[in-house]
């Protein structure tokens, strides 16, 4: 069965993901124990700390492949960005520096500040679907803006973005808030994909498995393996079923006197 990995960070010493190729070949070793069979390598891209340009990805991925091939894990891997909004990426696009999910050049994995959604992001989205590009916002449980307001990504959603919900934040691993906003995101139809976002060992590793497991619990298998239909059609450019997106309900607060 393929599944794809559409958000890691395994190739080594460029970004603030893995440091060197013997992580890099662990990472890859728990991804094809997690089941994963393909996966977009995403090094930050114009984050305002990592530059990789699209033709230095290309390169270092080709390199990686000969090393897993060499090391024989069967894990295919495709080069990839994650793409942080920023003022010049219109430029990046006009320049062909940019990389995306699938060969078509229609899925674009977009990356807001972990804080932030900026305020010129609902016009270069705009700006980004003029061109034929869908973006897939990037770990949107884990933006402290998002969880605070929760109508921001929901108004992107409804304009045409998709959304990719970290494994390891439904799963726990960065606390029970981001996992009760993770389960949340997932129950109003607000989230596409899971991916692993993968970085460093111990502590950024591979939970897809128990992602899938966890939502086929609380979900059921129908919503589990639309997920992982899901990214297998993004990192092909084809169509993404659309899901009922429904707001989020606010929470009721409780006082004492």
């Amino acid at each position: 069965m393929v599944m794809v990995d559409l958000h890691c960070h395994l190739l080594p010493g460029i970004d603030d993901g893995s440091k060197n190729m013997g992580i890099s070949l662990q990472l890859a070793r728990e991804a094809v124990e997690n089941g994963i069979t393909h996966a977009l390598l995403t090094p930050h891209h114009m984050n305002g700390r990592f530059v990789n340009h699209k033709q230095d990805v290309i390169q270092l991925t080709d390199q990686f492949r000969q090393q897993l091939a060499s090391h024989n894990i069967p894990l295919t891997v495709f080069p990839g960005q994650e793409v942080r909004i920023n003022g010049g990426l219109i430029e990046a696009l006009d320049k062909d520096d940019i990389l995306f999910a699938d060969e078509g050049n229609r899925y674009l994995m977009l990356e807001f500040p972990d804080d932030d959604v900026p305020h010129y992001a609902s016009q270069m989205i705009f700006e980004l679907q003029q061109r034929g590009i869908t973006p897939v916002i990037v770990h949107p449980e884990r933006n402290t803006k998002i969880i605070a307001h929760p109508e921001l990504l929901y108004e992107l959603l409804q304009k045409g973005c998709l959304s990719q919900i970290t494994a390891s934040s439904y799963v726990g691993t960065f606390g029970k808030k981001v996992a009760n906003f993770s389960q949340r995101l997932i129950a109003n139809g607000q989230g596409y994909v899971f991916a692993s976002d993968a970085h460093d060992l111990p502590g950024r590793k591979y939970e897809m498995r128990q992602a899938f497991g966890k939502m086929s619990q609380e979900f059921g298998r129908s919503l589990a393996e639309q997920y992982a239909d899901n990214a297998r059609s993004i990192i092909n450019g084809e169509d993404v079923l659309s899901n009922d997106i429904r707001p989020l309900k606010k929470k009721k607060k409780f006082w004492l006197f």
